[in-house]
């Protein structure tokens, strides 16, 4: 495993990561955003996009959070704020596309069976035909719930003091 990569081998039950942040990899994306404790439990019931309202709502409050990461000096806090906001655009995004959810026909078998990750996350029946996105993709509610957590996710990840202490990060604990 690169020293880079998200380590899904951990006890998440047991973990505390603000207490062993040198345990925490940042990783790609969302990794570990709903495994990765005590920000899971701090973070999660403020994340919401039924809406655009709601998006609003939910976005500013975690972008709050990432900010009082970033004051505390919680790098890791404020990481994992970061992956809540970018998971609201992915999430809301999957939803603008597909009503039920679904990205993908339903299949008769499992096609990332016995693959390793990233070829075996998701949806189980990832490699089938992707199902068309709703007309309205690109205008509907979940569309601009969507556009809401983009706004605050690219601040979030461009914000001068995530990326200096995401420097910082790296260089005390990735060896």
């Amino acid at each position: 495993m690169s020293k880079n990569a998200f380590n899904y081998s951990l006890d998440f039950d047991t973990t505390d990561f603000r207490k062993q942040p040198e345990l925490y990899r940042i990783g790609v994306g969302e990794q570990g955003v709903l495994l990765v404790q005590p920000y899971k439990s701090e973070l999660l019931p403020h994340w919401k996009f039924k809406t655009e309202a709601v998006a609003s709502e939910s976005a500013r409050k975690i972008y709050e959070l990432f900010e009082q990461y970033l004051k505390d000096e919680d790098f890791v806090g404020a990481d994992m704020a970061r992956k809540y906001l970018q998971m609201g655009f992915t999430r809301a995004r999957r939803y603008a596309n597909h009503k039920s959810g679904r990205k993908y026909s339903i299949g008769e078998a499992d096609k990332t069976q016995g693959l390793t990750y990233p070829y075996s996350s998701g949806s189980k029946n990832k490699g089938n035909e992707v199902l068309a996105p709703e007309e309205d993709a690109l205008t509907n509610e979940k569309a601009r719930a969507a556009a809401v957590f983009k706004t605050y996710w690219f601040q979030a990840k461009n914000h001068p003091d995530y990326l200096n202490q995401k420097a910082a990060f790296r260089k005390k604990y990735y060896h």
